[in-house]
C-alpha cells in the first residue's frame, strides 16, 4: 500500500457499514479519504474517530441521486489544496427496496436506478476525468457490487435490485474496455459479496428486524471490515495486474 501513501480516495456511502469500514482502513494506510454520504453528522463523527491516524478524512455531504451534488463534490475536491483530485474511487453507495417486477413501486425502482447505476456511472466518469486531467495513469475505480449481479436469486423483492447490479457488471467491463481504448493504465474492479451484516438488509426487508435477525442467525455473515480487506487486496495488486471481480459469500450461504 506504500504507493498510495498521501494520495486521495473517494468513498461514497461512507457514513456506515462497508463504506465506513473502507474509510477506516484507508486512513490507517495514510490515505486522504473524501468520505461522502447524505448524513454529514455521521461523517464528522468518523473524522473525529480517525483524527490520530496517518491519513485524513474530508467529509462532504453528497446525495448520489443528484448529479449536481456529485459535480459540486468533485469541484470542491479539485479546489481544495491538500486534495486536488481523486486517485481512487470506491463506488460503495447502494440501495435495495422490496419492489418486485410485477407489482413494484416505480419510485423505488427509480431510486435503485439512480443510486446503483446512474450515481455509480457519474462518479466513475468524474473520477476518471479527474485522474486524466492530472496525468494520473495508475488510478483505481472499485465498485462494491453484489452476487445479485451474477445470478438471479429466487426472491421477488430482490429482482429489480438484481437488474441494477447486472448493469454494474456490464459497466465494469465497459469501463475496462474504454480505458484500454485510451491506452490508460487506470484500473477498474468490483467486489460482489453475498450476505454482509449491515443495515442494508434491514432496508431491503422494510425494517423487519425479526426477519433480518433470522437471516443472520442462520449463517455467519461477512463483516464490513472483511470487504474493506478485499478493497486493500485490489489496491495492493501490482500495476500489470487487474483484479476484475471478486465474488465472495458466507460459507453457509446457499445461493
Amino acid at each position: 500500500m506504500d504507493r498510495w501513501l498521501g494520495r486521495v480516495a473517494l468513498v461514497t456511502g461512507a457514513s456506515v457499514g462497508i463504506g465506513a469500514a473502507c474509510v477506516r482502513n484507508l486512513v490507517r494506510h495514510g490515505i486522504k479519504v473524501v468520505a461522502c454520504a447524505r448524513n454529514l453528522e455521521q461523517l464528522q463523527a468518523l473524522k473525529t474517530e480517525l483524527a490520530s491516524q496517518p491519513g485524513s478524512v474530508h467529509p462532504i455531504r453528497c446525495d448520489v441521486t443528484k448529479e449536481e451534488d456529485i459535480l459540486s463534490m468533485f469541484a470542491e475536491i479539485k479546489k481544495t489544496p491538500e486534495l486536488g483530485g481523486v486517485d481512487i474511487c470506491i463506488n460503495n453507495a447502494g440501495c435495495g427496496h422490496n419492489a418486485p417486477l410485477l407489482d413494484g413501486d416505480t419510485k423505488m425502482w427509480r431510486n435503485m436506478l439512480e443510486v446503483n447505476v446512474l450515481g455509480v456511472a457519474i462518479c466513475t466518469r468524474e473520477a476518471i476525468r479527474s485522474m486524466r486531467e492530472r496525468m494520473v495513469d495508475d488510478g483505481q475505480i472499485i465498485y462494491i457490487s453484489s452476487l445479485s449481479g451474477h445470478r438471479i436469486y429466487s426472491s421477488p423483492p430482490s429482482h429489480f435490485y438484481s437488474a441494477t447490479k447486472h448493469a454494474v457488471k456490464a459497466m465494469l467491463e465497459g469501463v475496462r474496455n474504454e480505458l484500454r481504448d485510451l491506452k490508460s493504465h487506470i484500473r477498474v474492479a468490483a467486489i460482489s459479496p453475498g450476505y454482509v451484516e449491515t443495515e442494508f438488509s434491514i432496508r431491503l426487508n422494510e425494517g423487519n428486524q425479526e426477519k433480518v435477525d433470522e437471516i443472520f442467525k442462520s449463517l455467519k455473515a461477512i463483516q464490513p471490515e472483511e470487504i474493506a480487506e478485499h478493497v486493500e487486496f485490489i489496491l495492493k495488486a501490482p500495476p500489470h495486474v487487474q483484479v476484475h471481480d471478486i465474488l465472495l459469500r458466507p460459507t453457509e450461504q446457499i445461493s
